[in-house]
């Protein structure tokens, strides 16, 4: 199964933070699923990085290119088709990176794996 990660996902899993739910840690370590890492959410943690909201604990490029390497993951890139998903969404959610997770999810028609229960007024499959 495909499965996109919400930026704070991507985080407590690199960390191995107890926030994260055991069904969501289940699913990303399952050899049997493609996870993916929407370019959205690196560039998040660069601009709260870059504002000092974030501290990785090592310079931005190495922590995400090691992380993203090291777990399988996949990037998801930001294509046209995504961003018109995001001009007809309803404003349940005015976060620009979690309505660019939530309009890739919805156009790739994969399931979104967060904590945050907004993603649940959109028309996707979040698991958590």
């Amino acid at each position: 199964m495909r499965l996109l990660l919400d930026s704070h996902v991507f985080l407590w899993f690199v960390w191995d933070d107890p926030q994260l739910s055991s069904t969501a840690k289940a699913l990303i370590v399952d050899p049997a699923n493609e996870k993916l890492i929407s370019a959205a959410t690196y560039w998040e943690i660069a601009i709260k990085v870059g504002i000092g909201k974030l501290d990785l604990g090592e310079p931005f490029r190495a922590f995400v290119g090691r992380e993203i390497a090291r777990n399988n993951f996949t990037i998801l890139p930001i294509e046209v088709d995504h961003a018109a998903v995001v001009t007809a969404l309803a404003f349940h959610h005015r976060d620009p990176f979690d309505r660019m997770l939530i309009a890739q999810a919805r156009w790739e028609a994969i399931p979104i794996i967060s904590s945050d229960n907004v993603f649940d007024s959109y028309q996707v499959t979040r698991l958590w």
